[in-house]
């Protein structure tokens, strides 16, 4: 029984492809490249999913209802790009993610399993996971514009824009008072 290891080997017209790789006009080891960056990504995003729901479901404080409200709400933003994301993956006829294990291999995003965090410390955590993740997002981007993969590179500029407003939102809403209440 052949693999697609063995098919990847043999190359050449008339032999069968590996049964998951997707018809691309890109180069293959263009495609290879851009799915390491989105898996990346990926995997990014499924650890920033997971911590913000982590600190939304421990937020303590006076600020609990809206900062509960607002992790929330940005947990769900994050969660909506993880299908976009691996079926771009798989349009371009790479795998994508496998397990928990391939995401912990793969995340550049820290988990934070401590038992207690402060609120404002779970905000200003979560602020610059966010611009991590930005930051992420353009490097593979660069990946996407030197194999001319505008599709990806498309959802990654509009999702680059939410992780920025999230960014904001999170150093807004840690900002500190002064005497007058603002």
């Amino acid at each position: 029984m052949k693999t697609a290891q063995d098919n990847d080997k043999a190359g050449g017209a008339g032999k069968v492809s590996a049964p998951l790789s997707t018809p691309s006009d890109l180069r293959r080891q263009g495609t290879a490249e851009i799915a390491a960056a989105m898996n990346g990504i990926l995997a990014d995003v499924f650890a920033l999913y997971l911590k913000t729901k982590n600190f939304h479901w421990h937020m303590s404080g006076p600020h609990f209802r809206d900062y509960h409200l607002l992790l929330d709400e940005q947990a769900t933003q994050i969660y909506a790009m993880v299908d976009l994301i691996a079926e771009r993956i798989r349009k371009v006829g790479q795998p994508t993610l496998r397990s928990i294990g391939d995401i912990a291999r793969r995340q550049r995003i820290k988990d934070n399993d401590a038992s207690y965090v402060e609120p404002g410390a779970m905000l200003a955590e979560l602020q610059e996971d966010n611009k991590q993740l930005a930051a992420n997002m353009r490097q593979a981007h660069e990946v996407c514009d030197e194999h001319h993969d505008i599709a990806t590179a498309s959802l990654i500029e509009n999702w680059i824009d939410e992780t920025e407003q999230r960014t904001w939102f999170l150093f807004e809403a840690n900002r500190q008072s002064d005497s007058s209440g603002h």
